[in-house]
């Protein structure tokens, strides 16, 4: 067998924790619980020189190594899964330093942890694939060795890549979801809430640098206004934080803007530690603490380092975040309760953690140290407030426990497949030293499989988990602890506008708020019956209000104000202070009413009398005055004029679908006989007077066929012009919505405006002609002077109709709705009285009143 010597450097960084546990494949970790020193100096002439003195630890951070130990714990414990195969796993601390963080990635590539680069002395514990890191630079500067080797990453933390960046890096996982749906989840937030002027807060690096003109013209599309923008310091050295953190003083009132009463907090877990130290030190500055709403992304934990454990986080009171769906695996909790300081001696982080969470020492104490307490080893974890230490496992330590089962379910898939192909060494058990990374990698993308708290993990097209977030609302309590409570729910591949889904009423807000849903404006809300204007030279957030327009409303809908006016349904009009939409009236000419009521009374009434008309005619049929003229005309024209009268009578009421298709069509073709006879009397009288000339050939012109043709072909062309009308676009019950304000028209459409037209015209036309030969023939002798009424007749129907009718019906038929275009049309029909009056008063009269004067002897008699 072939041996490799190796040269063993000794470990330059002897912060860089080692948590061991041995197996047969080895699962690498790199995790950065301690943030900085209290006591570091670091020489710039010897980079490689740095000695840190009693580490600030976050402790909380201790639990993501202790998920990925119980997450393994379960895998080897379990008979079914990985059988004969045991996983072992190497935890390294990292801190934010670039080279710290190469280094920890180099040790867990060499053999036994020596830095020893692109050699390997060891036959079994093959690194396979690395978990981490939390923060992002870590993860990139981890991403930028295990590229070479090609060796599968999962970072829990946040990990933003670009395009170009997972072109670059194609063997990192992220155990978060893509950023983009967090943004958007943000956005639906603040509409929900209608909060529309909020501050942003981005730690100062470039990841706060990237999110700032991302987020910004997300927002701005989503017509919401950035108040002001804070950075927070990057944690990094104490002397550089400190001199950062004074410099950010003269920055801090912003954060009291009392109309930015939401604040958008973008960082990885470390910002919470900015912001909680910034918060701390206001009152030493005599600043009021800032009551606002605090809402944060996945990379948010409610953490605080060791040093900050009496610190005041009342701050954070009602805050809401987007934390990625988690779930409590079985048994973790009695997991945690087993964990003492010698739980495992190759733990190189407990030690420190326990002091730091406890505030007692585990080692000797000499003079310097008498003021601390002595562990005694049985202290609880359950006991630590919130931000120290949680019980139940966190989002992060969800991710880690995922990314863990997600490495095993790959390996358990590929020992499945050897299994079959009886691919066995030495003692029977199988090979999986030949097994590479890449194949992990390849693996590790078509993976699904539900873990034991029952989600789903399983990877998208661009190596990012596919998971929910819970929208969380953070309570917390004067003794240092706080409780996370789910409130919503945000799925980012829901359907379009039901990707957010909240209770509000579980939601609490800040103590400063009165549990009253905060505003977040620039200005107030405009009061109902007014809109946004907006004031030049501002953003457009900020406006003036204005009354809104004719026509048109704004409202308080719920709890939420229309910043816009908008115009009511068609059904409904605006009230007087344009505050809310009312019902129109609906109106029609009805026989209730007094106007419906007189126009039906005159129209029986005149319908009476032309009826007592033709039955007195019809009575005296054999005397003179009737026969004169052709007797069947003069009982066509009474009948039309009669039914005439009877055909105002569809115009009143409720339209309907049969009143509306009679109205017009009705009328046009009971007017155009009555005028055809009218006109057919005309023509007779001119006859009679010519066929009395000696050697008139005119003779045969006169009698009943003539009159009977004028009459018969003058009605059949009207009825043509309407049967064409309702058989292409006949009239129908229509509601006219718009014409009068605050009023519904009900009224018949005529379908077919051109056609309409064509009727009335058509009788107009009968009308000019009636009206012209009439009045060629009055002149006449007095033994026809019935061409004197009916010159008279037609001067008074034209004067009426034409000049009333023609002047009003059309340029007001377009204009003039409701009553009262039925008014002008009922008056059309009246003008029919006209023709009754004055052909048919006079000899009415004579067979009434003067009977001795309907004698053959007197309508024989000529003028001298």
């Amino acid at each position: 067998m072939n041996s490799i010597n190796c040269t063993i450097y000794n470990d330059p960084f002897p912060i860089s924790y080692k948590f061991y546990q041995s197996g047969d494949i080895l699962i690498g970790g790199i995790h950065s619980p301690a943030i900085f020193g209290n006591n570091l100096m670091f020489f710039r002439e010897h980079p490689a020189q740095m000695v840190i003195d009693d580490p600030a630890i976050v402790t909380k951070r201790y639990q993501h190594m202790l998920a990925m130990e119980f997450a393994i714990k379960e895998i080897n414990d379990n008979p079914n899964f990985l059988s004969n195969i045991s996983l072992g796993f190497y935890n390294l601390n990292s801190y934010p330093i670039g080279s710290m963080t190469y280094q920890a990635t180099l040790n867990l590539l060499s053999a036994n942890q020596k830095l020893v680069p692109n050699f390997s002395c060891a036959t079994q514990k093959k690194l396979i694939a690395l978990i981490g890191g939390l923060l992002s630079e870590i993860s990139a500067n981890i991403a930028t060795i295990l590229n070479i080797y090609k060796t599968p990453q999962l970072t829990y933390g946040s990990y933003p890549l670009t395009q170009d960046d997972k072109k670059q890096f194609p063997f990192v996982y992220q155990m978060v979801p893509n950023e983009a749906y967090e943004h958007r989840g943000v956005v639906l937030l603040l509409h929900h809430f209608g909060w529309t002027w909020v501050g942003l807060l981005a730690v100062n690096d470039d990841s706060g640098d990237t999110f700032l003109q991302t987020i910004v013209p997300i927002l701005t599309e989503n017509s919401i206004c950035v108040a002001f923008t804070f950075r927070l310091p990057k944690p990094s050295y104490m002397e550089e934080f400190t001199d950062f953190f004074l410099l950010q003083w003269g920055k801090y009132p912003l954060l009291l803007n009392r109309k930015a009463n939401v604040c958008y907090v973008y960082g990885q877990t470390s910002a919470m530690i900015m912001l909680h130290a910034i918060l701390f030190q206001a009152p030493i500055f005599l600043f009021p603490l800032p009551g606002k709403v605090w809402i944060t992304t996945s990379h948010w934990d409610f953490e605080s380092s060791s040093v900050q454990r009496l610190w005041d986080i009342e701050s954070f009171h009602g805050a809401l975040s987007f934390a990625i769906h988690s779930n409590q695996p079985p048994r973790f909790q009695q997991f945690l309760q087993t964990i003492r300081p010698s739980w495992d001696g190759e733990d190189g982080f407990i030690q420190d953690f326990w002091e730091q969470a406890f505030s007692c020492s585990l080692k000797v104490l000499n003079e310097e140290e008498e003021n601390k307490q002595t562990c005694t080893g049985e202290e609880k974890l359950e006991t630590l407030p919130g931000v120290l230490f949680e019980m139940g496992m966190t989002g992060h330590s969800y991710n880690v426990y995922n990314a863990v089962y997600s490495l095993a379910h790959v390996l358990n898939d590929i020992h499945l497949l050897k299994s079959k192909h009886k691919r066995l060494v030495g003692g029977g058990r199988l090979d999986f030293q030949n097994v590479q990374p890449s194949q992990i990698h390849t693996s590790l993308q078509s993976i699904l499989f539900n873990n034991s708290a029952g989600d789903i993990v399983r990877f998208d097209n661009y190596n990012e988990l596919v998971s929910d977030f819970d929208v969380t609302n953070w309570v917390t309590f004067p003794n240092g602890s706080f409780v996370r409570v789910k409130v919503g729910r945000l799925d980012p591949h829901a359907p379009p506008g039901k990707e957010l889904n909240l209770n509000d009423a579980q939601i609490v807000w800040h103590r400063s708020f009165n549990q009253v849903l905060p505003l977040s404006m620039c200005n107030d809300h405009c009061l109902p019956g007014y809109s946004k204007r907006k004031k030049e030279g501002e953003k457009f957030c900020c406006y003036d209000c204005s009354p809104c327009p004719e026509g048109m409303f704004s409202d308080q809908m719920g709890r939420r104000y229309m910043e816009t006016c908008v115009k009511c349904p068609d059904d409904l009009y605006p009230s007087r202070g344009r505050k809310q939409c009312i019902p129109k009236h609906i109106i029609y000419l009805s026989y209730q009413e007094p106007l419906g009521m007189m126009l039906a009374m005159l129209a029986i009434s005149l319908s009476t009398v032309t009826l007592l008309v033709l039955g007195t005619f019809i009575q005296h049929k054999n005397t003179p005055i009737v026969k004169a003229n052709n007797r069947s005309l003069t009982y066509i024209l009474l009948i039309c004029l009669l039914l005439c009268f009877l055909c105002s009578l569809l115009f009143i009421g409720k339209p309907e679908k049969v009143t509306c298709l009679l109205r017009q069509v009705t009328f046009g073709m009971v007017f155009s006989l009555a005028l055809s006879s009218v006109l057919a009397k005309t023509i007779t009288v001119i006859l009679a007077f010519l066929a009395t000339k000696p050697g008139s050939r005119m003779r045969k012109w006169v009698g009943k066929k003539l009159s009977n043709c004028i009459v018969l072909s003058a009605s059949i062309i009207q009825a043509a012009i309407c049967t064409l009308w309702l058989s292409t676009s006949p009239p129908f019950p229509d509601q006219d919505l718009h014409s009068v304000p605050g009023e519904i028209i009900l009224q018949c459409n005529e379908g077919s405006a051109a056609m309409f037209y064509c009727v009335v015209g058509y009788m107009g036309f009968l009308a000019i002609v009636s009206f012209t030969v009439a009045f060629l023939a009055r002149n006449l002798p007095d033994i026809f002077n019935e061409a004197k009424f009916i010159t008279f007749s037609m001067l008074v129907f034209c004067s009426v109709c034409l000049l009333g009718i023609w002047l009003s019906i059309f340029p007001n038929y377009l204009s003039n709705k409701g009553k009262s275009i039925l008014i002008v049309e009922i008056t059309f029909f009246l003008s029919c009285s006209g023709l009754l009056l004055c052909i048919f008063l006079f000899k009415y009269c004579i067979l009434l009143l003067r009977p001795e004067m309907d004698t053959g002897e007197q309508m024989i008699r000529r003028k001298d």
